[in-house]
């Protein structure tokens, strides 16, 4: 973790990771529709992953899963592990040591749906 000199704190790579390496397994906190609801009226919204796409269900992901910043252009994708209850972060392209790691926070690679803030 270090300051990104633009939008906070960001996730950097410490190694070289190569495309198609899965480089984080992060686990998660499964939160109810009920505390959900808590929840989406905090900070830490901005921190939860939607669980199979389901608006009404909602995880953190441990480690540094929910800290990874947004990009559309990003270089890494995610995945909900349904087995294992983890988030898996796959590189897209090769990233370099010392490179911020950022995911599509839409989900898909491609998608380029506004979000809850102004991207930069």
């Amino acid at each position: 973790m270090k300051n990104t000199n633009k939008y906070g704190r960001g996730v950097y790579a410490a190694r070289d990771i190569k495309k198609g390496e899965r480089f984080e397994v992060s686990h998660t906190i499964m939160f109810s529709e009920e505390e959900w609801l808590k929840i989406k009226e905090t900070s830490l919204l901005n921190y939860c992953f939607y669980w199979d796409y389901n608006p009404n269900y909602v995880v953190i992901a441990l480690g540094y899963g929910s800290l990874f910043n947004h990009s559309y252009n990003p270089n890494a994708v995610f995945f909900n592990n349904k087995v294992d209850l983890t988030v898996d972060f796959y590189a897209i392209t090769d990233i370099n040591k010392d490179e911020e790691i950022t995911i599509n926070y839409n989900g898909d690679i491609e998608d380029k749906s506004l979000l809850w803030f102004n991207v930069i």
